[in-house]
């Protein structure tokens, strides 16, 4: 592994892409040199760029304000030529996201996706580092199809999956045969603010487009097995969902009934929580939290503001484990849907391949 990568991020300017942006201030081990989006953008330095929407509550890095932003569709030569990866996260229609995506993947630049375009092609890996960093292996035959020898597409999944898919991954030994869960979710998933989204305030939206599908969906591929040169997706558990917007700045929630073949006590379950670490923390990544889920005994526990920012945002909280009337089990779980969910996600994604080799 090299001591230090040269990254870029593409589609900047965007609440996420800023997000990118304040994590990777200080990294130890990636570098920001190369900076993409719109054609509006193209040209001006960050600063310039962003101008008033700056979304972060710290200040935009010194160190990238005075950097000139390329054209993200239009430079991609010239962007490859510069860094090891990027990080991607566009405002774009899915199949321009898929054509851009490709395009920095053939241009022998590996890209580290925020993005849903990519999520179910069969040979792209869909990555939580604490519970499937063994599909990584799946690049080797995407290089192939992609006629490469770096470049490769990554994705992380989507949020709102990432607050229940942690806490219910150690409990599949069990045989997990249902799962209904209930999502209430941040507004800066929306990439929006209160003053940007005031009709938000004291309301709830009880429909995010796609997201039911995704959630229902997604886990299984994270949950799938490498055959054949592809991710093949887990057949159980079926999972049913709801998705609500709720007037939150950050922070993520669900609420999750799960039924198993065989019932583990609650006692099994809280140690297993207590115990849960995987590659991340053997490895040492930067971004991985010590203890990745968190269990609360206070009924009122975890809570949006108090537990969101645990371990830097990246840890999963989780609360009021319970017999239920109709499934085994209930359960809350919250976390940061723009770092653990998002870019913090997929920085620790990027650790997590630099740490195995995929960048060298």
């Amino acid at each position: 592994m090299k001591e230090q990568y040269n990254v870029g991020i593409i589609g900047a300017t965007g609440m996420v892409g800023q997000r990118f942006a304040v994590l990777l201030e200080n990294h130890p081990w990636f570098k920001v040199t190369a900076l993409a989006a719109s054609p509006r953008s193209a040209g001006k330095t960050y600063k310039e760029a962003v101008g008033d929407r700056w979304y972060m509550t710290s200040p935009m890095p010194a160190s990238m304000e005075n950097i000139i932003v390329n054209d993200a569709s239009a430079d991609v030569e010239e962007i490859a030529a510069k860094v090891d990866f990027v990080f991607c996260a566009v405002d774009m229609k899915k199949d321009e996201i898929k054509a851009l995506e490709e395009a920095y993947a053939k241009a022998e630049c590996p890209v580290m996706s925020n993005n849903s375009a990519n999520r179910f092609t069969p040979d792209v890996p869909m990555i939580i580092p604490e519970v499937n960093a063994d599909h990584a292996a799946i690049i080797e035959a995407q290089r192939k199809r992609l006629g490469t020898k770096r470049g490769f597409i990554s994705v992380k999944s989507n949020c709102s999956i990432q607050s229940y898919v942690p806490a219910l991954s150690p409990l599949r030994k069990f045989g997990i045969t249902e799962v209904l869960a209930c999502t209430y979710q941040a507004i800066s998933g929306a990439g929006k603010t209160f003053e940007t989204w005031p009709e938000m305030v004291d309301n709830l939206i009880p429909y995010i487009g796609g997201e039911e599908e995704k959630s229902e969906q997604e886990p299984l591929k994270v949950w799938g097995h490498i055959e054949g040169g592809e991710i093949v997706k887990t057949e159980s558990p079926k999972i049913t969902t709801q998705c609500l917007r709720v007037p939150v700045s950050d922070g993520h929630f669900a609420a999750v009934f799960v039924r198993f073949e065989n019932k583990p006590t609650i006692e099994e379950i809280k140690k297993i929580w207590a115990e849960y670490s995987a590659e991340p923390q053997a490895l040492g990544l930067p971004s991985a939290p010590k203890q990745f889920l968190h269990y609360f005994e206070e009924d009122n526990m975890p809570q949006t503001k108090l537990h969101r920012n645990l371990e830097n945002g990246m840890a999963v909280s989780i609360g009021r484990l319970r017999p239920d009337t109709q499934y085994d089990y209930k359960f809350v779980c919250l976390s940061h849907n723009t770092l653990r969910g998002a870019a913090g996600g997929g920085v620790e994604m990027a650790e997590l391949l630099a740490a195995k080799g995929y960048f060298d």
